[in-house]
């Protein structure tokens, strides 16, 4: 433990007390000095197209309790008949959707499920209940710890939906390919997880988002 976390360590009372304390300092401020972009993001979606501003969905969260994840709605309404995949130009995306997307404000509003404490800021993306009772058994390392709005694996696959139209199949590269090496990436977060390795991939992912480019 470098000197610089030693510190974090002291000053927040140890790691997973320093963890939520961080959670709710930085997600707090987020909403307040975010709040003119969330408003706007609100007013685009609703004048866009039918339907709620918001999109919520059943995800699994810390030892397997489910919670209902909070989105900007980038689909069209009733769009989850179609699958939870979303897939290349994916005629279900409306055009507000598409630029929400693209610069990921789409995810914002999980702020607020970071200050009910269903996620923390970073941690292994959540998933939904299908794919968490297929993998079960490595989804009990994972879900100690958190679930968050980003970290290694959503680095890796920031292109994903392009990634997936690329294969044959999406759904079965989903669940062979893509899904097994999130769940990698989620176990090394778990073992690597600290209050300094979470500030790093949350300036990794702003650089990410800024940057406009897959990492």
């Amino acid at each position: 433990m470098c000197y610089v976390e030693r510190e974090l360590f002291r000053v927040t009372g140890g790691n997973d007390a320093g963890k939520r304390a961080l959670d709710l300092a930085l997600s707090g401020l987020g909403v307040i000095v975010l709040s003119p972009i969330l408003l706007a993001a609100a007013v685009l979606v609703a004048l866009d197209s039918r339907g709620p501003v918001f999109f919520r969905q059943t995800r699994i969260g810390r030892d397997f309790r489910p919670f209902r994840i909070i989105k900007f709605r980038t689909m069209v309404e009733d769009a989850e008949r179609g699958g939870s995949l979303s897939v290349g130009a994916d005629p279900r995306v409306t055009r507000a959707g598409r630029y929400l997307r693209q610069l990921k404000l789409d995810e914002l509003p999980q702020l607020l499920n970071v200050i009910a404490g269903d996620m923390s800021l970073v941690g292994p993306r959540p998933e939904v209940p299908e794919y968490v009772e297929r993998f079960r058994a490595d989804y009990a390392d994972i879900l100690t710890v958190r679930p968050g709005m980003t970290d290694l694996a959503s680095l890796k696959y920031r292109d994903e939906s392009a990634l997936l139209a690329a294969a044959p199949d999406p759904a079965a590269e989903y669940v062979r390919v893509i899904l097994p090496d999130k769940i990698r990436l989620g176990r090394e977060y778990v073992r690597r997880s600290s209050v300094l390795f979470d500030l790093s991939l949350i300036l990794r992912t702003l650089g990410a988002v800024l940057g406009g480019r897959p990492q």
